[in-house]
């Protein structure tokens, strides 16, 4: 199946529009792994074996792997979650951007090192810095368009004068990636849960791409509102199918964080079980 098809096949089985980011903080891990890195897989794989029926994604972050020297941890994490959860699309978040070269060696790091179903990607340096990830033929790439940070503004929220109708820079990228970047139906956009009426406008410009949406939890994004803008219903009223794009609602260190003790996988579930439950709710109220 390409990611698309993963997608679709996780929402159905575990009825789910949640995704669990993978942002491992040994600093915050419970008491029994704190400050351990050498943990950082053990942690891991417990939040994985506690959701994985309850998600439809997971998205390991690979800063945080990186950070303490953990690249061979996130190799075990992702070998694990292969094994143990096949029917979980895997969305590494590594916000690349680079062109020629250095790009197709990132590509191989994410599809080939890592075995990632999909990747998050800036597009700020255009759309030779996205092919060599297009070239994976069935594997996703997600491009930043409206991120969940307040210094998103300070890009995306500005008019480009010389383009046709003055978009804002966020509303171009939507445009680009439902349009010709879009060369084998591969691409998605990243669209912050702190900004529902951005997430509406980007899913009217590109109705058909699957939304990665971060900020609900921790970060203080409205599920509701969310789900709200973002999300369509599958079904016209006429009976037949839409192609209404996905969308994908990650909460990471909520999840993670639910209990510094010994329970600290009991509690993610339940957490994921409410914000699984939350999501699954606003779709009937949508």
């Amino acid at each position: 199946m390409n990611f698309l098809d993963q997608l679709g096949a996780a929402e159905r089985q575990n009825q789910s529009l949640l995704c669990v980011g993978l942002d491992p903080d040994p600093a915050r891990f419970p008491a029994h792994l704190k400050n351990d890195a050498s943990k950082i897989y053990d942690f891991c794989a417990a939040i994985v074996d506690a959701t994985a029926d309850l998600v439809i994604a997971f998205k390991p972050q690979i800063a945080y792997f990186a950070a303490h020297r953990a690249e061979a941890q996130l190799e075990q994490l992702m070998a694990h979650m292969r094994r143990t959860a096949p029917q979980v699309p895997i969305i590494l978040d590594a916000k690349r951007g680079d062109i020629g070269s250095t790009a197709e060696q990132y590509a191989i790091e994410a599809f080939e090192r890592y075995g990632a179903d999909a990747v998050t990607l800036s597009p700020f340096m255009g759309l030779d810095s996205v092919q060599p990830y297009l070239k994976y033929h069935g594997k996703g790439a997600f491009l930043l368009c409206r991120t969940s940070n307040p210094g998103g503004d300070d890009f995306q929220n500005q008019r480009l004068a010389s383009v046709p109708g003055q978009p804002l820079l966020y509303e171009h990228i939507a445009r680009l990636a439902q349009g010709h970047w879009n060369i084998n139906g591969q691409l998605g956009l990243v669209v912050g849960a702190t900004y529902p009426a951005e997430i509406e406008r980007v899913r009217a410009l590109a109705p058909s791409l699957p939304l990665l949406i971060p900020g609900v939890g921790a970060q203080g994004g409205d599920a509701l509102a969310t789900v709200k803008a973002g999300w369509r219903n599958q079904r016209a009223a006429d009976g037949t199918a839409q192609t209404t794009g996905p969308i994908i609602v990650n909460s990471s260190r909520a999840i993670l964080y639910a209990s510094a003790g010994g329970d600290f996988a009991t509690a993610a579930r339940a957490e994921a079980f409410k914000t699984r439950d939350v999501l699954r709710a606003a779709c009937q109220a949508a």
